[in-house]
């Protein structure tokens, strides 16, 4: 079972999938409901189909983890990348894109056979995993707003775009960020029965959901979030757009290149929402089939995990011609580096 950093699932959801949790304060596990035992008997049968599904997610992980790393090492080498707000902003998604997709892959091999884990250390995977889930899209609306200054406020985006104000920036993400996964952690702490804390669970974020109202509470801050964050894009969108068409034919290009940045920024945002409504969609699955469940719970993983992260560097790494002037000198050291080592091995 993939493990989850989206919105918590209702309650008929979330308590079958405590279900297979083992709490050592209560001894041992209750007898399976015929049921569950169904489940579970179906799910070992589908150990040849989890085998093929991890070797894809593996294999997407590798990819994506490889080319970012690429792309870190590209801004990192250059000080013309260091020191712009639209690359900063960039590299930071990197940097989080990549430590999330560690994160989550991470969580999904242990849930997938079914390794137990300490509380603890679920608890502060699950809650730092949070955080960057929420930070990738926040980074993507400061991205558009730094696309609204540059295009529309050509003048002063000098000015805004200063060290002091790229630090309040990062803080005001990283703050924004962690008000949802904090407010899970204070109040899971809150209402945890004696003991819960030393006991071991399969990992996933439904583990700190114990009463609905934190679920309901969580929601509701999530909603508001992404409601600012969709006003922010529509604007800035609408924005550059009147600026695109009142733009003469020597800044034309860059104006529309800015506005399908922009417009890509919205998908990914709309795949990252998604992400947090997919428990809603899951659940009737649940209640049919296991295995149909799962797959379901997998090709969401892909769609709505992998995919979006997967969009920043085609938005900005592979479209930005001095950047992917970079990029490509430094796989092709690398590469050259390596058929060098290569040879000398055979040697």
């Amino acid at each position: 079972m993939l493990p989850r950093t989206s919105l918590p699932c209702p309650t008929a959801y979330k308590a079958k999938h405590q279900s297979y949790q083992l709490n050592l304060a209560d001894g041992p596990p209750p007898k399976p409901l015929p049921a569950e035992e169904a489940a579970m008997h179906a799910q070992v049968s589908n150990h040849g189909n989890k085998g093929g599904q991890m070797t894809l997610v593996q294999v997407l992980v590798g990819i994506f983890l490889y080319v970012n790393c690429l792309m870190i090492f590209t801004f990192l080498n250059k000080a013309v990348f260091r020191e712009d707000t639209r690359y900063i902003l960039f590299a930071q998604s990197l940097f989080v894109d990549s430590a999330l997709m560690v994160l989550t892959d991470m969580l999904m091999i242990v849930n997938l056979y079914q390794y137990r884990i300490h509380m603890i250390p679920c608890i502060i995977v699950c809650t730092i995993a949070t955080i960057f889930t929420i930070c990738t899209p926040l980074t993507l609306v400061a991205m558009c707003l730094e696309r609204y200054v540059a295009i529309c406020m050509p003048l002063r985006h000098a000015d805004i775009s200063t060290s002091r104000n790229r630090c309040f920036g990062f803080l005001f993400i990283w703050g924004i960020s962690s008000i949802a996964p904090l407010f899970t952690l204070i109040a899971y702490l809150f209402v945890v029965p004696p003991g819960a804390l030393f006991s071991y669970a399969l990992c996933s974020a439904e583990v700190m959901m114990g009463e609905e109202w934190q679920a309901q509470t969580r929601a509701i801050i999530l909603q508001i979030l992404f409601l600012f964050m969709i006003i922010i894009i529509v604007f800035t969108y609408i924005k550059i757009m009147i600026a695109a068409r009142a733009a003469s034919s020597e800044n034309k290009k860059s104006t529309n290149k800015s506005l399908r940045t922009v417009l890509l920024h919205a998908f990914q945002l709309f795949l990252c929402i998604v992400n947090f409504l997919t428990p809603y969609i899951e659940m009737p699955f649940w209640k049919v089939d296991f295995l149909v469940f799962h797959n379901v719970r997998f090709s969401n993983f892909i769609l709505f995990v992998i995919a979006p992260r997967c969009l920043s560097p085609l938005i900005y790494g592979l479209r930005d011609e001095k950047f992917v002037l970079f990029l490509k000198h430094n796989a092709m050291c690398g590469l050259t580096a390596f058929c060098q080592l290569y040879s000398m091995k055979g040697k």
